[in-house]
This record gives C-alpha cells, structure tokens and sequence, in this order.
C-alpha cells in the first residue's frame, strides 16, 4: 500500500503540473494586473524547481500545514469539513443498494426464468444504463418539480453535524442516495444472481438436498454463503464508485460533500487540494480492498491466509 500511494502522488504531481490553466490568474480575478498574478504565484512557489514543490505538497500534507489556495484554510480542514456530507450520502445508498440488490438478485436466482426473474434483470440493465445525473434529474423533477414532495437540492437541517438526524435533513437525503444508488442496485443484483445460479449448480448443493435438508438452509447456509465471495469483492470495489459517482450526484443536487468541493477545486485550478482530495480517495479505495481480502477468510473456510 505505500508503494501504490509513492507511486499515486507522483501520478497526481504530474497531472497536476500538465493541468490547463493558471492558479494565479484564477486567484488574482478579472481585471487584475500582470504584477498582481507575479505576486500570487511568488507567494504560491509556482516558479519553484518542480521537486520543491512536490515537496511541499508531500509534507504538508503529513503534517497538515498545507494552505488551501483558494479557500485559504488547511488543506485537511477543508476536506473533513465537507467528509461528513459525502459519509452520510455514501452510507445510506450503500445501505439501500444492499437492502433492495442482495434480495432481488437472490430471489432471481431461485426463481429462474420467472417473471420475477425478468423483472429483476430488466430494471437492473437499466440500472447500469441510465446515467447517474439525468436520473438525479428526473428525481428532482417528478418529486421536486412535479409533486413538490422532496426538496431538489442542498443538505437540509443538521443535527451535530448530520442531516439525517433530522426530519428536513431526512427529505434532502433521499433524491441523491437514490440516484447514487441506482447503479449500485443494478451491479450487485446481477451479480448476486450469477453467483447463485453458479453455486447452486455444484454438486455439494445436490447432496445438501439429498440429505433431506430444508430448501431454506440448503440456499441460505450453502449456496448464499458460498455465493457472496464476489458480491463482498464487488461492494469493496464500489467504495471507490461512491466517490466517482458522488462527483455527479453532489454537484447535480448541491450536496455539500467532497465530491463536489473536487469539481469546484478543479475549477478553481486549487492544486492542492485537489491533490490532497485524489490521495485521500486513493487510500480509501485500497483499505476497501484490504477489507474485502480480510473478509474472504470469513466468507469461504476454504481460503486461508497462512
């Protein structure tokens, strides 16, 4: 893992670097004189030697020190205090995926080539084809617009920090952990139903049933278990797609999360953070996948780690 987050920062200076556009410029605003931009690019250390500043960007992260260029703060205290925002909306379309997927794609399995069946895969082929945003903004347009049911935007009311302590907060969660959900409904269900459909063809399922078990335990403690071990591999993967897709869903319905303070830091060409932002994503892409390697021991008996 510190080898992949060495090589990620190197990644990430030269994009930076290769960038279009001018930090200073940006800063200084319309109008402003050319030794107004040469000021703000002395004081940013944009003429330093290319190592110096992978240098500054490198500990200042460590020891929190590194200045935000835009939003004048500490890198770090810019990032936690939009995290929350994007934990909340994260965890409740995690949750739902998880809650409506797993179910669907395991009674799909069970019920093969049933109504139910193509019900399930229908909706989830065009779970996975309908863009995250235009079906954010059809949310916001039948129940905001339409039926004035759900706000369209925004956070809504906070309660120590979270919104969905409160019933405001509550309403304003659920057009954009829907959309963001939307895609990860669809992955997981027909993942799950592949994975059933493998696992209770094996012929230790066969025995199960020969051995006068009941059809709930047979599928439940055999053939689920057995199945989950690429569906537990798909969610740790789709850690990362909650950032992609947060990207869309939060700057579509002005969700104040990291997602959207990356599309605004990319606008304002604010190095830093951006920077800061893309490690931070990085790590928690890999602790997802040591999670998941971690959890395969649990899940199959047979895979050990000695």
């Amino acid at each position: 893992m510190a080898v992949v987050l060495f090589g990620l920062t190197l990644l990430l200076f030269i994009l930076l670097k290769t960038m279009p556009g001018d930090p200073a410029r940006i800063m200084a605003g319309l109008g402003a004189t050319p030794e107004s931009i040469e000021v703000i690019r002395n004081r940013l250390g944009l003429y330093d030697p290319l190592y110096v500043q992978y240098w500054r960007l490198i500990s200042g992260l460590v020891n929190g020190q590194l200045q935000a260029m835009t939003y004048h703060k500490p890198v770090w205290t810019v990032i936690m205090e939009r995290l929350p925002a994007t934990v909340e909306l994260g965890v409740a379309a995690m949750i739902l995926a998880l809650f409506v997927s797993i179910p669907a794609g395991l009674l799909s399995a069970i019920y093969r080539n049933s109504p139910l069946d193509y019900g399930v895969t229908t909706a989830a082929l065009m779970g996975i084809s309908i863009p995250v945003f235009w079906f954010a903004l059809m949310l916001m347009l039948v129940f905001g617009v339409i039926l004035h049911i759900l706000p369209v935007s925004g956070r809504g009311a906070t309660l120590f920090g979270w919104s969905f302590l409160t019933v405001d907060g509550l309403r304003h969660l659920i057009i954009p952990s829907v959309a963001l959900s939307s895609v990860l409904m669809a992955l997981n269900a027909r993942l799950t139903r592949a994975s059933m459909l493998e696992v209770l063809r094996q012929e230790y399922i066969n025995t199960a049933r020969a051995k006068g078990l009941r059809e709930r335990v047979v599928l439940v403690k055999h053939a689920f278990r057995n199945a989950l071990a690429p569906v537990v591999t798909n969610i740790g993967l789709q850690v990362g797609t909650l950032f992609a897709g947060a990207v869309l869903t939060e700057t579509t319905t002005a969700w104040p999360g990291i997602g959207r303070l990356i599309y605004e830091s990319i606008l304002r060409r604010d190095q830093s953070v951006v920077f800061g932002l893309a490690l931070f994503m990085g790590a928690c892409y890999m602790i997802s996948y040591l999670v998941v390697d971690l959890l395969y021991a649990y899940i199959d008996p047979r895979i050990t780690y000695d």
